[in-house]
């Protein structure tokens, strides 16, 4: 969520005057969004608007509302459109007010800050005691050790932001509080995280049948050990596109064989062909997963269950559950060669994001 997103906004019977300092102080994103007092949107503003009406013959102690520009984008909260979110980006929109089923303003897109506006809960997996990282995780749970300038688990979440995804359920196990008094309740983050404290090891998504609040369709869940610049808006297109019930992160791995395969036949070994030196890529687990809602209810209610139990029940039952591969960076930080990896290669890498105007 845009924490300063009031800053937009202007009472329709506010003067001029006081708009234009408002606009002053926006620098960049100087345009604000006129609502009435129940904060219904009722129009927009910008110096170019205060400009054409000075022209017409008003003032600057008249009240905003006669220099509006009505009917402004805007985006529906509940009906979310990652193609609408696509085409307003290409054309060039800087800043789109989102309102709710009541048309109240609650908060606002900055295509500056953000790139896109997800409609996903997001699920991270943070319960793992880290035991090939000890003794560094002795006394720290892993997703807190420090890569670069900030902790490994946000580096996860503020990328996840900068795709407009703002709901956080976080699952913990090894010295949750730790965890829950470094991230709080994430609104410095302009976020909303939900806590899920496992009493017992319930394996990697079996604690997401402790959560009953998901709003969305999907849910994107993913490891907090994870280290990635993966396009999430491309994924989530990939998932939707093809109705996928789950979509799977996929990672290239190669294997390159030193010597000549040799192909034969069973029945009398006579070699048919050859290969010199072959190179084989396979695709691997990535950790990070888009669920439809729906699915949840497969997963056993408070019991240990990995996302490869969920997986393989899904080809049982012939759903569709899809891969998506990707040759974006991506680093399990399992092991200590892993972690001093992250750290060699976190000014390297782009984790972040800014629209350029």
């Amino acid at each position: 969520m845009n924490i300063r997103y009031k800053d937009h906004l202007i009472l329709f019977n506010s003067t001029v005057r006081k708009a234009l300092v408002k606009l002053n102080g926006l620098g960049l994103d100087a345009i604000l969004f006129v609502i009435n007092k129940d904060f219904k949107l009722i129009g927009s503003l910008t110096d170019g608007d205060i400009r054409r009406g000075l022209i017409k013959g008003h003032n600057i102690n008249d009240e905003v509302q006669l220099f509006i520009q009505e009917n402004p984008k805007y985006i529906k909260n509940e009906l979310i459109d990652i193609n609408e979110i696509i085409q307003l980006r290409k054309n060039r929109f800087k800043l789109i007010p989102i309102v709710d089923q009541d048309f109240k303003v609650i908060n606002i897109l900055n295509f500056r800050l953000v790139k896109s506006f997800i409609p996903v809960d997001v699920v991270i997996m943070a319960g793992g005691r880290g035991e090939r990282l000890k003794p560094l995780t002795d006394e720290v749970p892993k997703p807190l050790l420090i890569v670069g300038d900030k902790t490994i688990i946000e580096h996860n979440i503020d990328r996840l932001i900068s795709y407009g995804i703002f709901k956080y359920h976080i699952t913990l196990g090894y010295l949750p509080d730790l965890i829950k008094n470094h991230l709080g309740d994430g609104k410095y983050k302009g976020i909303s995280i939900n806590y899920i404290t496992e009493d017992k090891r319930m394996g990697t998504i079996g604690s997401v049948s402790k959560i009953n609040n998901i709003e969305n369709d999907y849910i994107l869940l993913t490891n907090s050990d994870i280290l990635t610049n993966i396009n999430y808006e491309d994924f989530y297109l990939d998932c939707i596109s093809k109705n996928a019930d789950m979509s799977v992160v996929s990672i290239p791995y190669n294997v390159d064989i030193p010597y000549a395969v040799l192909s034969s036949k069973d029945d009398d070994d006579k070699i048919c062909s050859f290969v010199e030196k072959p190179s084989y890529t396979y695709y691997s687990n990535g950790g990070i997963y888009l669920i439809k809602k729906s699915i949840l209810n497969k997963i056993p209610k408070n019991k240990f269950y990995n996302s490869t139990d969920l997986m393989n029940l899904l080809i049982k039952e012939n759903h569709n559950i899809i891969s998506y591969k990707t040759s974006d960076y991506w680093l399990d930080i399992g092991k200590h060669q892993d972690f001093k990896k992250a750290n060699n290669d976190i000014d390297r890498i782009n984790f972040n994001w800014l629209w350029i105007f």
